[in-house]
């Protein structure tokens, strides 16, 4: 386990649907988690473009486009892939254990 997170219970897997979303927000900070091929990813809800809300862009593939301005990211490293957006999101790891999604916040 990382020593550099915390590792907080979110939600019961069964909560998030296939290709479903989940919002959260912990410590003030804004996240969308994203059940997508079986996985589980986590990345702040904040577009670094504009400060939009990333996570009610479309998805498509593993990049979730910006409703606002069409910038994108990949889901699972919170990497920008277009612009207009030039900076990185945040991304947190998730971990399942015995039926509960659990998310990784930065110490």
């Amino acid at each position: 386990m990382d020593q550099s997170v915390t590792y907080i219970k979110v939600a019961a897997v069964q909560e998030i649907p296939e290709n479903e979303r989940l919002f959260i927000e912990i410590n003030e900070l804004p996240i969308v988690i994203f059940s997508l091929n079986g996985e589980f990813f986590a990345t702040g809800d904040i577009c670094s473009h504009d400060r939009g809300p990333i996570g009610e862009g479309q998805i498509e593939g593993y990049e979730v486009i910006c409703p606002r301005h069409g910038a994108r990211f990949d889901i699972r490293t919170g990497k920008v892939k277009r612009f207009p957006a030039a900076s990185d999101i945040p991304s947190y790891p998730v971990k399942v254990e015995e039926g509960y999604l659990y998310l990784g916040i930065p110490q």
